[in-house]
């Protein structure tokens, strides 16, 4: 057992005793000496103020309940040594992938934690080295302004007045929005919200984001079902309600990746005879499934349904005249 997780047992011990805990009996639960015993009554004392006493007379540590209105608590969260190096690592894969944009709400956790990790002897800094996150197609490159005023009106349910330029064809609107959801996918952050000027559900990428300013409104406040049907139902970030069924054969070579893939939290698969893998998406916009399944080349095959197969196909097409147009420019 270690310092750490000795601090931790000795709280639960004084804190649940009505009669002061003696040495020896300390010792025995704490699997340690009686030097050890008496460096973690000190520790406490001085790192996080705990009001331990010596009770002479009863010959035993408790907490000293007459001077405090309250029964004291340990600082802060309070959990044993994985809980927080999992805590902090979090906090760590946070930042990176967010570049400093919780960065100033939560730095004094961040150093409250890392106070406590200093018990077990080890560095905070040089463990959280160890993990690493690589982004790939990251958009985002807002400020920190930005992203707080979305969050805020989200988390105090105002409205948001947003200046959104489309990606499609590059067009600026003004809209009223009632944000219901942040979202981080693909290394991209989104906004699920009620907008008042489409008056329909829609999905915003903060990139597009020109600029956005609270509103003095509550916001409006969509049901839960209604939310997951509109936006979860189908494949990708695109909303909508899943129309359609995809059903995708994966060759035995790929499909020992697919298998442990979960594309949608409703997909089936199974395996074919032949070593090969089916897999089956629910999905309504499938602009974004198309790309997913170009990337995987000759290894797929779009069983069904006939459109997105035929989708599939004239991407091909034009990609292979892309092609065959070098090549006609490489031979002159």
């Amino acid at each position: 057992m270690d310092r750490f997780e000795r601090i931790y047992q000795l709280h639960a011990i004084l804190s649940n005793r009505r009669t002061p805990a003696s040495n020896r009996f300390l010792q025995d639960k704490l699997e340690c000496s009686e030097s050890t015993i008496k460096r973690l009554v000190g520790l406490m004392r001085d790192h996080f103020d705990a009001p331990i006493i010596y009770d002479r007379k009863r010959n035993g540590y408790c907490y000293d309940t007459e001077t405090g209105a309250h029964p004291y608590e340990l600082p802060g969260l309070w959990f044993n040594a994985d809980e927080l190096w999992g805590l902090l690592t979090c906090h760590r894969l946070l930042r990176d992938i967010s570049h400093g944009i919780f960065g100033e709400q939560i730095a004094q956790l961040q150093t409250r934690i890392e106070k406590l990790l200093a018990l077990d002897n080890s560095s905070a800094e040089r463990k959280l080295e160890s993990v690493k996150i690589l982004t790939m197609a990251s958009r985002y490159k807002g400020h920190d302004q930005l992203f707080t005023k979305i969050a805020t009106a989200l988390f105090r349910n105002q409205q948001l007045r947003l200046v959104y330029q489309a990606r499609s064809d590059g067009q600026i609107s003004d809209r009223t929005v009632s944000p219901q959801h942040l979202i981080y996918y693909r290394d991209n952050w989104y906004i699920d919200a009620w907008c008042h000027s489409k008056n329909g559900l829609r999905t915003f990428a903060l990139e597009k984001i020109v600029s956005a300013t609270r509103l003095d409104k509550a916001a409006r406040v969509i049901d839960r079902r209604q939310l997951d049907e509109h936006f979860t139902s189908s494949y990708g970030i695109f909303g909508g309600p899943a129309r359609h069924l995809a059903r995708l054969k994966f060759t035995p070579e790929r499909a020992r990746w697919i298998a442990d893939e979960q594309w949608h939290p409703n997909q089936t698969g199974r395996w074919l005879e032949d070593g090969s893998y089916e897999l089956c998406i629910p999905f309504g916009d499938h602009r974004e499934l198309l790309m997913d399944i170009l990337r995987h080349g000759s290894c797929v095959e779009v069983v069904e349904p006939e459109f997105l197969r035929q989708a599939v196909m004239q991407e091909i097409r034009a990609m292979s005249e892309i092609y065959k147009e070098l090549n006609h420019r490489v031979t002159e």
